[in-house]
């Protein structure tokens, strides 16, 4: 009989691309009005043993709830100076809504200081500390 191994799964959930304006920069030109953001997120959620056919959403994360931490999570009215702390936000929204969120990853790009498609920009991994 063979000798059962440890299953080592993981589960990534993705929402890329999202754009959205935010509060954010620090110079003159930047400040006091919205810049537009591409934002990109991986959450790595701990995966159930088996997933099948009729298991209901509640084994896994709404993709949704990814998408909506970049955008309507973010606070009105808020001005982020680094899209660092945006990207700060979204990972400490993810870790709240759900305790079974090992990691997430968020990718920000800069578009208004874009010339030729480049993207610049940041991507902060953040593993949950509790």
């Amino acid at each position: 009989m063979p000798e059962a191994r440890p299953v080592n799964d993981s589960l990534i959930l993705e929402v890329a691309n999202v754009e959205t304006d935010v509060l954010t920069g620090i110079y003159s030109e930047e400040t006091g009005r919205p810049q537009p953001l591409r934002i990109s997120i991986s959450a790595a959620l701990k995966p159930q043993d088996r997933y099948t056919p009729d298991c209901p959403l509640t084994a896994s994360k709404n993709y949704m709830d990814l998408k909506h931490a970049a955008t309507e999570g973010l606070p009105q009215g808020v001005h982020f100076q680094l899209i660092e702390s945006v990207a700060d936000h979204i990972c400490e929204t993810l870790f709240l809504q759900d305790k079974r969120i090992e990691r997430v990853t968020v990718k920000i790009v800069k578009l208004a200081i874009s010339e030729r498609g480049e993207e610049i920009g940041m991507t902060l991994t953040r593993h949950r500390r509790d």
